[in-house]
């Protein structure tokens, strides 16, 4: 297996059937450094425009329409020492009547420590003088080349994945996305230090990244919507507007998964989810909203 280091010349604002920037070989690893969601590189310079300029697209030799490519996120290393939020909660996740009394969005920049791997405001307000909070770091958005050859904007998401900013998407997690296009073309970036669930400001702690991924085809896997896994859980992704339809997306995957996996039927499946079953909200922000499905693995025997 060889480990690729991708620096790429040309980002995009979109996850699509786009020219290959790099081509690497069924297990292979790529390093690369991401911009952050604005477009600004590790130095702060400006070098593409939002929302949220992806790297990629990266295609894997052996990847086909009905596999699944398997992404392992090795690592993620924050490269810069600042990171930018929203200072205010979003229109639509509050009552009509509290929007007319929100604040203006103004941007909050914030400083991240490499070495103590913690963030603070650097201009605290008044009762967050002693915040700090531990970095965890995730991939806000990610995924493959859409079906049918669309290419579609990173301000959303979909089964392909895309802008899911889910907070579990972060060094240990290994994803699974359907594949619809020869090669997968696999892009990602828009990294955040620290996110809480929701995305509630419009924005995780927005800053640059070298991230480690291991790229990996799985033939004829069968999966509609993404799938994760982590050392304790696996977990389904559901992304639509209303919420209640990405919630549905996410249940029936997690079905599908539970009979195919863990032989277990409709019923059987049920029973289980009905008692042990954690929903996480990932995007409540953008056009498409984000649900995952949860289960712990130590109510599962795969067979």
């Amino acid at each position: 297996m060889t480990t690729h280091r991708f620096i790429p010349t040309i980002f995009h604002n979109v996850i699509g059937s786009l020219p290959p920037a790099l081509r690497i070989a069924d297990g292979d690893t790529v390093v690369t450094e991401t911009l952050d969601a604005a477009g600004h590189d590790k130095n702060g310079v400006k070098q593409a425009s939002g929302p949220n300029p992806m790297n990629g697209p990266i295609f894997v030799e052996g990847a086909e329409p009905g596999d699944a490519l398997k992404v392992e996120i090795v690592s993620m290393i924050p490269t810069r020492d600042t990171g930018f939020t929203r200072s205010v909660v979003a229109a639509n996740v509050v009552d009509p009547e509290v929007v007319r009394e929100l604040p203006p969005r103004d941007i909050a920049i914030w400083t991240i420590d490499r070495e103590a791997l913690t963030a603070r405001l650097s201009e605290p307000v008044a009762g967050l003088e002693n915040l700090i909070l531990p970095l965890a770091p995730m991939i806000g958005c990610f995924g493959v080349a859409p079906s049918l050859g669309q290419a579609i904007s990173t301000a959303t998401s979909g089964e392909y994945g895309g802008n899911m900013d889910y907070r579990r998407f972060g060094p240990g997690t290994t994803v699974r996305f359907p594949v619809s296009a020869a090669g997968a073309l696999f892009f990602l970036g828009d990294c955040h230090a620290v996110q809480g669930d929701g995305e509630i400001v419009g924005t995780g702690i927005e800053t640059t990244f070298e991230v480690t991924v291991r790229l990996t085809v799985e033939k004829k896997a069968g999966l509609v919507w993404p799938r994760g896994e982590t050392a304790e859980d696996i977990f389904t992704i559901g992304n639509a507007r209303p919420l209640d339809q990405a919630l549905q997306h996410a249940t029936s995957e997690m079905l599908t998964w539970l009979a195919s996996d863990y032989g277990l039927d409709r019923t059987a499946a049920s029973h289980l989810l009905g008692q042990v079953v954690r929903y996480d909200v990932g995007n409540v922000f953008d056009p498409a909203y984000t649900m995952a499905c949860r289960v712990a693995k130590k109510w599962l025997v795969r067979r």
